[in-house]
């Protein structure tokens, strides 16, 4: 840790590093208007010079998806010389019943298609009637067709969208057409990229009001916000313009599922180091420093203590690098870039603003100096956690509530659900609900198996039982194969023209990217092998495909990254706690603090969204970057907090550092985390389920970290550990110690 002595100190009175700081201070007063001049300056050039950030994730493997997760849908490919499997489908339905003549049409059209006799981009498709007979499992029966379509699959997935919901309004625009909309996980992504494209303007701008107003009240100002908005602005601006150019540079771009959250981060970060020098300033004033030595001595002393919170989010979140996932991959470097920008303008844009403000920062109210004994009197909460019998209650409590929330967190479960994300009344829902309720629910993203061995396809007999033995598997709906569907034979839909492979396509009575659909599959894959054999096909190499496989393959990844993701992100944060404090027992249990605060943060989660909500699921992302976040965030706030007490513990004793820096951090700590809090909570006004759940986890977080753990557990844990806290260091003396030093 740096070697600052208290705030008031007098710069002679300081160690090397606090005069380096304070000469750093200095100068960025002197060079005030030029810094405001230059940043404002980069902000208009990066915003028009630079590219904009690009946001994709018109792919599946911009989600984590990678080659091996298409691997057993490219082999059908290659076998059969079609697809089975499409991610796109137009939903006829009529509740009361389909006319025959409709459901011919939807055939004929279907033949149609594959002759090319239609001027579209289509290139195949295949309609499936809810007929009595075809499988067992039906929710209805001659009420719906499923027409299945295929587009160039290097068309992203608005463009296929697109084109499929073109031709559908051209050629099902009569009433007895039943027509109910597009669907499928193509269509879903699509339809949260237009949702997320409306929304996060919206976001953004309601963001800003909410963490100004937190601004505003914390200080009683309007001008406190003002100075706020024009350091978030610069950063913004200049951070996306910043971005754009690296992720071209690099050929990478953000996906856009977590474009929002950089935003978040941005003007959440950026607005606490505001709060953090705002709080500065306010207290040197108070202790009767003028305006300009006012700003040097907040700049000097919160400065180092910013940098290194700054520099161990940054660290925290490019942590996701050592990932094999893509997702996760790109999102790190992103949330990284993010947090650096957002320092390197908050250290010397809000000092500089600060300094040619000074008082004006907190119009209309008025700051002046004040009684030391009134600046330092401590609260009765705070005295209540100095004392070491008291304090033992406190960490007890906190402890084992935490503890409690904490154990639901065993019962997470994780799913992609690109239609369950939806709100209800968008068409690629509706259609989804239809084609559910006429048929089963994974109707709209079947599952693919397809088995290899020479001459399988003359085991007609053989065959034909292990379809029925796969449908008769747990969360089986139905399932169609080789000899169901005559005309489908005739094309050699299921069969291999080389007779040395065939396929089924598997409807599981589950939504398909779900974690029972996930589940149902991965003992599919266990058990098919062995229902192979006991069919009498020994030897045979099974495929799966589809989107269900994808969900789990993605979801396997996620869930194997976590040991790497979290090793990195614990390491790198210890290691910036044990450089800044000059110790090893508090990094160790303030980070064990964190870690319980995000246990106890995934148990409400779990509590709200599956057992309240009665939600399946969280999306498989959003648990992992909540994490890492708020582990970040944590150490963020560590920093602040304990930081105080380590500074003034240089000239008293631990219990009296505690009663006078307790609450100068606390106050500024409370009102930054509520601001954090509303930035990401507000994530949450984006009617998607991602976007509500991450929204949920880190403002629930943020709140449960900076009210119960910043105030109420770490406090009590200082008291009862001691002096050992700052071991093997002696930062924290005992009173006698200090006495003869």
């Amino acid at each position: 840790m740096s070697e600052m002595t208290t705030m008031s100190a007098t710069p002679a009175k300081r160690g090397l590093a606090a005069r380096i700081w304070y000469g750093y201070a200095r100068a960025v007063v002197a060079l005030r208007w030029f810094i405001v001049v230059a940043w404002v300056g980069g902000a208009v050039a990066a915003t028009v010079l630079l590219p904009p950030m690009v946001s994709s994730a018109d792919d599946l493997e911009s989600l984590g998806a990678d080659e091996s997760s298409f691997e057993a849908e490219q082999r059908s490919l290659d076998l059969f010389g079609f697809p089975l499997l499409s991610r796109i489908a137009i939903v006829q339905h009529d509740p009361e019943g389909m006319s025959p003549i409709v459901q011919a049409e939807a055939m004929m059209r279907g033949v149609a298609i594959n002759q090319g006799s239609y001027d579209t981009q289509l290139i195949g498709a295949i309609p499936v009637p809810n007929t009595a007979g075809l499988f067992e499992g039906l929710g209805e029966e001659d009420t719906a067709v499923l027409t299945f379509l295929f587009a160039d699959p290097s068309l992203g997935f608005f463009d296929q969208t697109g084109i499929t919901e073109e031709f559908a309004r051209e050629h099902l625009d009569d009433a007895s057409d039943a027509y109910v909309g597009v669907t499928g996980s193509l269509p879903a992504r699509a339809a949260q990229g237009y949702i997320i494209n409306s929304y996060v303007g919206v976001v953004e701008v309601v963001t800003v009001i909410a963490v100004l107003t937190v601004v505003a009240i914390a200080f009683r100002s309007l001008a406190a916000p003002v100075l706020t908005l024009l350091t978030v602005g610069v950063s913004v601006f200049v951070t996306l313009g910043i971005s754009g150019w690296a992720a071209q540079f690099m050929a990478v771009s953000v996906p856009a599922d977590l474009r929002p959250l950089i935003v978040a981060l941005l003007l959440g970060v950026v607005t606490d180091y505001c709060i953090f020098y705002l709080s500065g300033l306010r207290n040197r004033i108070r202790e009767g420093h003028d305006r300009l030595e006012a700003a040097r001595l907040a700049t000097a002393s919160f400065t180092p203590i910013i940098t290194v919170a700054g520099v161990t989010v940054a660290g925290g979140t490019a942590a996701l690098l050592v990932a094999e996932s893509a997702l996760f991959k790109g999102f790190g470097p992103a949330l990284a870039l993010t947090v650096v920008c957002g320092l390197l303008v908050a250290i010397t844009l809000a000092p500089a603003l600060l300094a040619i403000l000074g008082g004006g920062a907190f119009w209309p109210s008025r700051i002046g100096p004040e009684p030391e004994r009134k600046r330092q009197r401590p609260s009765i909460l705070t005295r209540v956690i100095a004392n070491r019998a008291s304090a033992a209650v406190v960490v007890l409590g906190c402890v084992i509530g935490l503890g409690a929330l904490t154990w639901h967190a065993r019962h997470i479960e994780l799913g992609l659900g690109f239609v369950q994300s939806l709100p209800t009344s968008t068409s690629a829902a509706k259609a989804a609900n239809a084609a559910g309720q006429a048929f089963a629910p994974g109707i709209i993203s079947p599952t693919e198996i397809v088995l290899e061995a020479p001459g399988i396809g003359d085991e007609e007999e053989a065959v034909a039982a292990l379809g029925e033995a796969i449908e008769s598997q747990p969360g089986v709906a139905g399932i169609v194969g080789p000899g169901d569907i005559p005309t489908a034979d005739s094309l050699g839909a299921f069969t291999a023209e080389s007779g040395d492979a065939v396929r089924y396509l598997v409807v599981l009575d589950s939504t398909p990217l779900e974690a029972p659909a996930i589940a149902t599959l991965q003992s599919l894959e266990e058990t098919v092998p062995q229902l192979a054999a006991q069919a009498g096909l020994a030897d045979v190499t099974t495929h799966v495909g589809g989107d269900t496989a994808l969900a789990s393959g993605v979801i396997q990844d996620t869930t194997g990254d976590l040991g790497r993701i979290a090793a990195v992100a614990l390491g790198v944060n210890l290691l910036l706690l044990v450089i800044f404090l000059r110790a090893i027992v508090a990094p160790v249990y303030l980070l064990a603090t964190s870690v319980l605060a995000l246990g106890a943060t995934l148990g409400l989660g779990v509590l709200f969204f599956q057992d309240h909500l009665g939600q399946l699921d969280f999306t498989f992302y959003v648990p992992f970057a909540a994490s890492v976040l708020l582990l970040s965030l944590g150490s963020d706030y560590n920093i602040f907090a304990v930081g105080h007490v380590w500074q003034a513990a240089k000239e008293r004793p631990l219990r009296e550092a505690i009663l006078v820096a307790t609450p100068q951090a606390t106050g500024a700590i409370n009102a930054a985390g509520v601001a954090l809090a509303a930035s990401f909570g507000m994530l949450a006004l984006v009617p998607l389920r991602p976007f509500q759940e991450l929204g949920f986890l880190m403002g629930v977080g943020i709140l449960l970290d900076v009210f119960v753990v910043r105030t109420l557990l770490i406090p009590a844990l200082l008291t009862l550990v001691g002096p050992i806290s700052s071991w093997p260091s002696r930062v924290l003396r005992r009173e006698g110690d200090r006495a003869s030093a």
